[in-house]
C-alpha cells in the first residue's frame, strides 16, 4: 500500500467498516501556550541582556523616541538651540583669536564642581584650555538640548541626558594622550616610560580578566588585614552568620548594638583595617557589637525574597541576641539596603514586641524612593521587566552587572580617570582597604532583587503604606524609638535629600546628620583621619517638619567625625554600664561556631 493510499483511508468506522484511527496529537491548553510564549520571551531577553549589560534596549529607545518626537514638534526649542550654538561658536572664535599675552583660562565656561578631569594646572595652557572649553561647551549644549523640553516625561528626559553625557565622556580630551597635557608632560619626563608601564598594566588586566581574577593591587586578606576585629560566630542559618565581637573594656554598655549591613557587598565595609573599622571603634568605647554577615547567594537561592532577609536575617539575629541577654533592648543600626529592611523590621517589631529596640540608626538608607538619584534611571517598568527575565534565567544578578551600574553613575571617577591613570600615566592606585572591599562583590537573588526594584524603587510601596510583611501593611509611622539618621553630601546611591524623607514618615525623635563624603567614604569616617565634618539638627517627634533647604540653614556644623556624635547619641539612650562578660558563647551556653569573620564572608 502506498503512502497516498494510507492517507486516503477513513479515520473512523462507517457503514460497519472497522478502521483503526490514529490517536490525535495532544493540543496544548491555553495556559500552556501562554507559559511557553512567556518562556520564549524570557530566553530572548536573557540572551539580549548578555550583550546590553542588563540595560533594556526598549527602555532606551522609548526615552529617545519621546525626546525626539517632542523636539521635532518644538520649533521654538530648536531655534533656541541653533541660536545658542551660533552664539557659542562666535564667542569661541573670538576666544581662540585672543592674543596670548591677554589670555584668560576658562573665559567662556568652567568645569562643574566635582569634575576633576581638567583640574591640573597644565589645563590652563591656551592650547589645552581651548580643547577643554570646546568640549565643555558641547557638553553644555547637549544638556540644554536633552533637558527642559516641554512635554517629555521627567524620567525619559533624565535617561536621554544621562546617555548623552556617557557618550560625551568617552571623547573627553582628558581621555587621549595627545590632548591631555598631564600625560604629555609625564611622557616627556619619563622618556615615554609611562606608555611602557601603561602597556604592562593593560596586559596584566587582560590576563586577570581572562583568568577571572580581580585586577589591580593585591586584595587585603579578609580576617587578617580587614575584618580582623576579634570575635566569635555565635549563630548561623542558611542566610546569615551572627558575629559577636569580644569586649575590650572592663565595663560595657548594657544595651548591645546590632549592625545590619547591606548584602549588596560584604559586611566588612564597617570593619576594614583597624584604623578604619567602625566595629573596632565601638568595641573600644565599651559597646557590645553584633554583626550580621550575609551568605553570598547562588542560583539555587533564586526564590529568596526581601521577607526572607527580614525574617532569617534581622528577626533571627534579634531573637539570638535576646537569648544571650534576656530583657535587654537593642540599639539597631542598618547601612544602605540593610537600613531599609531594618526600618521595615523595626516598624513591625514596634507593634509586635514594643520595647525590643532602644534606638534605630540608619546609615545612608532610604525609605522613600521618589527622589532616589540617578540610580532611578535604571528603574522603570521596561527595565525592571527586562532585568527580571534576565535574573529568572540565571537565578541571580551577577556581581558584574551590579558593579557596572554603580560605575556608570560616576563614570568619570570610576571608569575614565582610572583608565587614564593606569594606561596613559602608567600608574597604579595605591592599594587600600576600601578598594579591596569594593572589589569583593556579591550576587543578588532573583526574587529579592525583583522585590527591591519593583516594590520599593518602582512602586514606592514602603513609603505609601502598601508594603506587606507577613500579610500586614508596614506603617513607618509606627517607628517611635529615638532615631539617628546619617546622609552624606556626595551620595550618588542614596542622596541625602532622599534619606531626609524619614522625617515625613517616622513618628520619632530624629537626630539627622549630614556627613561630608560619599556613600562609602562618608560612612567610613574614622576620627583619626583629618578632613571629616558634618551638620547636625535634632527634631523631636512633636516639632514641626523642617525641609531639607531649611535644615541646611539651621543645622550646626562640626569639624569632626560623625562617629563621635553617634557615640554620644548611644550613650544618651543607654543605661548604667556593667562589667563585661569574660567569654563569648552561643545561645543556651553552647560553644561558638567559629572565630570571626566566619565562613560566609569568604564565599565568592
Amino acid at each position: 500500500m502506498t503512502v497516498h493510499a494510507v492517507l486516503d483511508q477513513p479515520t473512523s468506522a462507517a457503514n460497519g467498516d472497522v478502521a483503526t484511527a490514529r490517536a490525535p496529537a495532544s493540543v496544548p491548553s491555553e495556559s500552556q501556550a501562554i507559559a511557553g510564549a512567556e518562556s520564549i520571551d524570557q530566553l530572548v531577553h536573557a540572551a539580549m541582556a548578555r550583550w546590553t549589560g542588563g540595560l533594556s534596549p526598549a527602555s532606551l529607545a522609548l526615552a529617545f523616541a519621546d525626546w525626539q518626537l517632542h523636539l521635532a514638534a518644538s520649533p521654538g526649542k530648536r531655534l533656541k538651540l541653533a541660536l545658542n550654538a551660533v552664539a557659542d561658536g562666535s564667542r569661541f572664535a573670538r576666544m581662540v583669536s585672543t592674543p596670548h599675552a591677554v589670555w584668560q583660562p576658562w573665559f567662556m565656561v568652567k568645569p562643574q564642581p566635582g569634575d576633576n578631569r581638567f583640574a591640573g594646572r597644565d589645563w590652563t595652557l591656551p592650547a589645552f584650555n581651548v580643547m577643554a572649553q570646546a568640549f565643555l561647551l558641547g557638553e553644555q549644549w547637549w544638556h540644554s538640548a536633552a533637558s527642559g523640553l516641554h512635554g517629555v516625561s521627567k524620567g525619559n528626559a533624565a535617561i536621554v541626558d544621562f546617555t548623552v553625557r556617557q557618550c560625551l565622556d568617552v571623547v573627553a580630551p582628558s581621555n587621549f594622550a595627545f590632548s591631555n597635557p598631564e600625560v604629555l608632560q609625564r611622557a616627556m619626563d619619563s622618556g615615554g616610560g609611562n606608555f611602557v608601564s601603561g602597556w604592562q598594566n593593560w596586559r596584566e588586566d587582560c590576563r586577570d580578566l581572562l583568568s577571572a581574577k580581580p585586577s589591580g593591587p593585591a586584595p587585603f586578606v579578609v580576617g587578617k588585614e580587614v575584618a580582623a576585629t576579634k570575635g566569635k560566630v555565635v549563630y548561623r542559618n542558611e542566610l546569615i552568620e551572627l558575629i559577636q565581637y569580644a569586649p575590650e573594656t572592663a565595663a560595657v554598655c548594657p544595651e548591645p548594638i546590632l549592625v545590619v549591613p547591606a548584602w549588596i557587598m560584604k559586611y566588612y565595609i564597617l570593619d576594614l583595617s583597624p584604623q578604619n573599622s567602625l566595629v573596632r571603634f565601638l568595641v573600644q568605647r565599651g559597646f557590645t557589637v553584633f554583626m550580621i554577615s550575609w551568605r553570598n547567594p547562588g542560583p539555587a537561592d533564586r526564590e529568596l525574597g526581601l521577607d526572607h532577609y527580614r525574617k532569617l536575617g534581622i528577626d533571627a539575629a534579634i531573637d539570638v541576641i535576646n537569648q544571650l541577654g534576656p530583657g535587654r533592648p537593642i540599639h539597631a543600626a542598618g547601612y544602605c539596603l540593610g537600613g531599609t529592611v531594618l526600618a521595615i523590621a523595626a516598624a513591625r517589631l514596634q507593634k509586635e514586641r514594643p520595647g525590643c529596640l532602644r534606638s534605630v540608626t540608619l546609615l545612608a538608607a532610604q525609605v522613600d524612593f521618589t527622589e532616589a538619584g540617578e540610580l532611578t534611571l535604571f528603574i522603570n517598568e521596561s527595565q525592571v521587566a527586562f532585568l527580571e527575565d534576565m535574573m529568572r534565567q540565571r537565578g541571580v544578578l551577577e556581581t558584574a552587572q551590579m558593579a557596572g551600574a554603580f560605575q556608570l553613575l560616576r563614570s568619570n571617577d570610576m571608569i575614565w580617570s582610572r583608565l587614564v591613570r593606569d594606561y596613559l600615566m602608567g600608574e597604579r592606585a595605591a592599594p587600600s582597604d576600601l578598594m579591596s572591599w569594593n572589589a569583593d562583590a556579591t550576587r543578588m537573588p532573583y526574587r529579592m532583587h525583583s522585590d527591591y526594584l519593583r516594590k520599593l524603587f518602582l512602586n514606592n510601596d514602603l513609603a505609601e503604606g502598601r508594603y506587606l510583611a507577613d500579610g500586614q501593611p508596614v506603617a513607618l509611622s509606627d517607628l517611635r524609638v529615638p532615631m539617628f539618621v546619617v546622609g552624606t553630601v556626595r551620595d550618588h546611591v542614596a542622596p541625602w535629600r532622599s534619606v531626609h524623607k524619614i522625617h515625613l514618615l517616622a513618628d520619632a525623635d530624629i537626630a539627622f546628620v549630614l556627613a561630608s563624603g560619599g556613600h562609602n567614604a562618608g560612612i567610613v569616617a574614622p576620627p583619626s583621619e583629618e578632613g571629616h565634618s558634618y551638620q547636625l539638627l535634632e527634631k523631636r517627634a512633636d516639632q514641626p517638619y523642617v525641609g531639607p533647604d531649611e535644615w541646611l540653614q539651621k543645622a550646626m556644623n562640626r569639624d569632626e567625625s560623625w562617629w563621635l556624635e553617634w557615640v554620644r547619641f548611644l550613650i544618651a539612650h543607654s543605661g548604667a554600664w556593667e562589667p563585661a562578660q569574660s567569654a563569648l558563647h552561643a545561645p543556651q551556653g553552647g560553644p561558638p561556631l567559629d572565630d570571626a569573620p566566619g565562613r560566609y564572608v569568604l564565599q565568592h
